[in-house]
């Protein structure tokens, strides 16, 4: 059985902790903050509200004075690293916010990020004092330490994932773009991935301005090449012309999908789809090949997603391709009986379609 996320706040591990910050405070009640870590219902709690309890127990054992609580932590927090020593930012997120505090908590999140990161905390900051905060992340965008310069930009994503939607950013991302501006050609491939990430966020509300700036960016460099790539994905998977053009894949006439064939057109849950097809090329082309698959949802509706197989320069010939796709139960998707669709889709148009059932 795989371990939860949510076990890793072992006893050993909170030990360690207080062991580490009783070697920078003497007082530091241990036995306290042990015990109102592992309050009765700590078996029920999730991985987030573990994290918060351990925040909220830290304040009780720590001194009340904000600021030696934080220089204590401070102190102790490059002994941990990875996301379950995300409570030493979060704790600055939930007793941080207030205005005497502001620029301390912020200097005190650049710290924290180089050991685990302050992607999350800093967007309570952000929804505090936008401009403040957002001044601050393009300062943070040329710093010399690449943690720090990524969190400039995952701090700021719009849709950040398990963090609170910054709604503002969706409307507009004027603020991002510096930001970005001052990243595309970091030198560090973990700030570059952060950068397509906030990309691909934006072109979820504001697809025409980030469609501009791919145009601008690419063929500068190779970073520009990737993080634009990368940042356009959704739009490519949904067959976006203009995005598709910026990479040549602007041309399906040439191309013909033959003998779409599903080896079984009933497909049982938890099994595969087979399926195969030709590719007939009739002159050499820049193709994109991918496939759509319609799943039936609980209201009898269909969702589709979209998987590339491959992409790049092809010569004119024929060539088959086969390919399988998992129905296997998963805990982001849940597979009904019924008529599902596959389609075909060549530099983002559907060329063939056939139906296959689940049962």
């Amino acid at each position: 059985m795989s371990k939860l996320l949510k076990d890793v706040y072992t006893n050993s591990y909170l030990e360690s902790v207080a062991r580490e910050i009783k070697i920078h405070y003497k007082e530091f009640k241990t036995d306290l903050f042990l015990d109102l870590v592992f309050a009765s219902d700590w078996k029920e709690l999730e991985l987030k509200m573990r994290m918060k309890r351990i925040t909220q127990s830290l304040h009780q054992a720590l001194p009340k004075d904000y600021r030696e609580a934080i220089d204590i932590l401070t102190k102790a927090a490059p002994k941990f690293s990875g996301f379950e020593a995300l409570f030493f930012p979060d704790f600055i997120e939930a007793y941080g916010k207030d205005k005497k505090h502001f620029n301390l908590s912020l200097s005190t999140l650049e710290i924290l990020t180089k050991y685990s990161s302050s992607e999350f905390a800093i967007r309570a900051f952000i929804l505090e004092d936008e401009a403040r905060v957002m001044k601050k992340m393009l300062t943070w965008s040329k710093s010399k330490n690449y943690h720090v310069r990524r969190l400039a930009s995952e701090g700021c994503r719009s849709r950040l994932p398990w963090a609170m939607a910054l709604n503002r950013f969706k409307e507009s991302p004027n603020l991002i773009l510096p930001i970005l501006e001052n990243l595309k050609n970091d030198p560090e491939l973990y700030v570059r991935k952060s950068v397509a990430n906030n990309l691909n966020d934006i072109s979820k509300d504001h697809p025409e301005i980030v469609l501009d700036l791919a145009k601008k960016w690419y063929g500068e460099s190779a970073y520009t090449d990737w993080i634009v790539k990368h940042g356009l994905r959704t739009l490519l998977k949904s067959g976006n012309p203009s995005a598709l053009k910026i990479f040549g894949y602007n041309n399906s006439r040439s191309i013909q999908v033959q003998e779409l064939t599903l080896i079984t057109k009933k497909v049982k849950i938890g099994s595969n789809l087979n399926f195969k097809f030709l590719l007939n090329i009739i002159k050499r082309s820049r193709i994109r090949i991918e496939y759509k698959i319609y799943y039936l949802k609980s209201n009898g509706s269909h969702s589709s997603k979209v998987f590339k197989i491959t992409e790049g320069d092809f010569e004119k010939e024929v060539i088959e391709i086969n390919k399988k796709q998992s129905f296997k139960e998963m805990t982001t998707r849940k597979h009904y009986k019924g008529e599902h669709f596959l389609s075909i889709v060549i530099n983002g148009i559907e060329k063939e379609k056939v139906r296959f059932e689940v049962i």
